[in-house]
């Protein structure tokens, strides 16, 4: 087996039926059409795409025989990833979390939190072809909820700087982060920009909070590839991928950063900490 530690959030994985390799991907997806040409050319048995776009749309576009199983916060049919949802028909199958849910459901833990927080920025990479349906349900939400949102589109270092520099010239009260792969990508960064503006945050993935962010709510990741792993297994015995029906990982989480909570002088209500899977002090 040969592994390149690297995020597990940009990855493509192939399983050969005498020999396991291991790939992961980091840096966006400059590289992914590469990394996707080169495992067809080995013949790998079976190809994962995991993390949600841009790589399902690489795999399928690299090959229309090897079995794929990916993860998307979409709706893969939409996507074209499968012809529905129950018969994906094709050469791929594999895992959604339908991501506009959650979005709501962030907004609504963020305003239990922090309810003056009127004016809220919501920030989305306008390249993620889940952008629309997720940005649509945060604004909805924020609608519902009586909140204006500011909407701040990102693809690239520099207009992430600029994003959280005009965020606190508007004296934006709050801040929720759309699921992305460029984004958790720079979590590190996101996170670090937050504190330093005090710009009280709800991120996608725990890693987010576990990196310092405020709250992060969020499908498990870990269900998701487990999901994965099982349809990989399933299709190495000889099942197809256009017989396997699209699953839904309903497994979620609450993380709550109490350690950054006290730094932006937030007070969480037990009645908030009694919902987290997890509280960070």
């Amino acid at each position: 087996m040969t592994t390149q530690h690297l995020s597990p959030l940009t990855m493509l994985l192939s399983r050969h039926t005498r020999r396991r390799d291991f790939i992961t991907l980091i840096g966006g997806a400059a590289g992914l059409p590469e990394l996707a040409a080169d495992l067809v050319q080995r013949g790998v048995a079976v190809l994962a795409a995991t993390g949600g776009q841009p790589p399902p749309n690489v795999a399928m576009r690299a090959t229309h025989t090897i079995p794929i199983v990916f993860t998307t916060n979409g709706d893969p049919v939409s996507e074209g990833l499968v012809a529905s949802l129950n018969r994906p028909g094709g050469n791929a199958t594999g895992v959604t979390i339908f991501g506009p849910a959650a979005v709501t459901k962030r907004m609504q833990l963020l305003h239990e939190l922090i309810p003056r927080a009127d004016e809220t920025a919501y920030l989305m990479n306008p390249n993620n072809p889940n952008a629309d349906p997720e940005l649509n349900a945060a604004q909805e939400a924020a609608r519902s909820l009586g909140m204006l949102l500011h909407v701040f589109r990102v693809s690239n270092e520099r207009e992430l700087d600029e994003a959280f520099a005009t965020m606190a010239q508007q004296r934006v009260g709050a801040l929720v982060g759309a699921s992305d792969t460029f984004l958790f990508g720079r979590r590190d960064h996101v996170v670090s920009l937050a504190a330093h503006y005090r710009i009280p945050a709800i991120y996608y993935l725990a890693e987010f909070a576990q990196a310092g962010g405020l709250m992060a709510y969020g499908n498990k990741i870990t269900d998701s590839y487990r999901l994965v792993g099982m349809y990989v297994g399933r299709i190495l015995k000889g099942e197809k991928p256009a017989d396997l029906p699209v699953l839904q990982s309903t497994t979620f989480e609450f993380i709550i950063n109490l350690k950054t909570a006290k730094a932006l002088d937030i007070e969480v209500p037990n009645s908030i900490q009694l919902l987290a899977d997890e509280v960070i002090e």
